[in-house]
């Protein structure tokens, strides 16, 4: 079975929904670097921003691997699943290692769309990627935490009613081993923003709301941990396999826009009098892009498979988006050849997606630490950072 013959009906209507929101829908937010309101409602209408949440608690009870179909429908829409992604995956660590009391309190109502839990607030300005060194403390005071510190590139925090926060709760020099010691709390935004959390938008290279987050002794109820206290970073871990998979599928749509929309430009396209696909020089990147595409296609859906299995996958996920996210960065730059000096005019929506695809070669991981984990831990070479 070919990738594109899994699950056809949720392929259809997926794509009979984003055909509401064409192009110049995506190039018009673009311009205006506007959230996407209208597709993200119509997206929660349909059930599909509560996709993994279990029936029990108002979802669609999917799988990971139709999950992942749904992202990868969306960019090859000419969209962007960003939105979308965010509550998928951020929403998994409620999930996993909520409390009944808190899943109840909270699944159905983002299932339907009453609460946004679109926020994963880890990232900060000198750890980086090097989790570990994130210095943003939650200290216990009573029945509450009180947090102080500096996120920085927190996507959709203004668009979102609830946050994912990881933050240290145990001192580094405390602690036995470097990962131990971080806790991960469920933030309502509504009552931090403005009452010691300022959030000062960031404007980056697309249309991706991001921001910078201070909290200056923001207060949260005691009641906010997820699971118990100290495990965070093993928390964190235990949905990054889910992400990768869900980010790889993304890039897979990303890539499948540009070699459609190239092949397309390439037929129809006459220089000289033929047809500049009839050239080696255009038709041949496009197809090694169409090769590198379904190549990734395939170790997506080996990953999703392991990961609904309950398998190990690590390696996988990992191997799955740093194929897609070359593949997909492959696709671009074929797509903007193929078009020349149109693939730089807004109108033809490839520069857009040429700057939203580029992002994933550095996040949510960079692939230069993708291919440090296979050497590690795959491989077994020694470890390089």
């Amino acid at each position: 079975m070919t990738s594109v013959e899994r699950h056809p009906e949720l392929r259809a209507t997926v794509r009979e929904l984003c055909r509401q929101f064409p192009d110049d829908y995506w190039r018009e937010l673009d311009r205006k670097r506007e959230y996407p309101e209208a597709f993200v409602q119509a997206m929660t209408a349909a059930g599909y921003l509560g996709a993994l949440i279990p029936r029990e608690y108002g979802g669609l009870g999917l799988s990971l691997t139709e999950a992942t179909i749904i992202l990868e429908e969306i960019n090859r829409s000419g969209g962007n699943a960003q939105p979308y992604h965010a509550q998928v995956y951020t929403m998994g660590t409620l999930l996993r290692h909520g409390s009944e009391a808190q899943k109840r309190e909270y699944l159905p109502k983002i299932a339907s769309g009453k609460l946004r839990l679109q926020a994963f607030g880890v990232t900060e300005p000198e750890a980086g990627t090097d989790t570990t060194s994130l210095t943003t403390e939650a200290v216990r005071q009573g029945d509450c935490y009180v947090v102080t510190g500096h996120k920085m590139y927190i996507s959709r925090v203004l668009q979102s009613d609830l946050m994912i926060l990881l933050a240290r709760t145990t001192p580094r020099d405390q602690v036995k081993k470097k990962t131990d010691g971080l806790s991960v709390f469920l933030v309502d935004l509504r009552n931090a923003i403005g009452h010691g959390l300022t959030v000062n938008p960031r404007r980056v290279m697309i249309n991706n709301p991001t921001n910078e987050l201070i909290f200056d002794h923001v207060e949260i109820p005691a009641s906010s941990l997820i699971g118990e206290e100290g495990r965070g970073f093993r928390y964190i871990l235990d949905g990054m396999n889910a992400e990768r998979i869900l980010i790889a599928s993304e890039c897979i749509g990303d890539g499948r826009f540009f070699i459609e929309r190239a092949t397309r430009r390439a037929s129809e396209r006459i220089i000289f009098g033929r047809p500049i696909g009839q050239n080696q020089g255009i038709q041949f990147p496009i197809a090694r892009a169409h090769i590198s595409v379904e190549a990734a296609d395939l170790m997506r859906f080996h990953a999703a498979s392991l990961f609904g299995r309950g398998e190990p996958c690590g390696a996988e996920a990992n191997m799955a988006l740093h194929l897609a996210a070359n593949a997909s960065w492959e696709a671009a730059n074929a797509a903007m050849q193929t078009y020349g000096g149109y693939g730089y005019d807004s109108a033809y929506d490839i520069e857009r997606k040429f700057r939203e695809t580029r992002l994933f070669q550095v996040a949510p991981i960079s692939t230069n630490l993708i291919l440090a984990y296979i050497g590690e831990h795959v491989l077994g070479m020694p470890r390089s950072f």
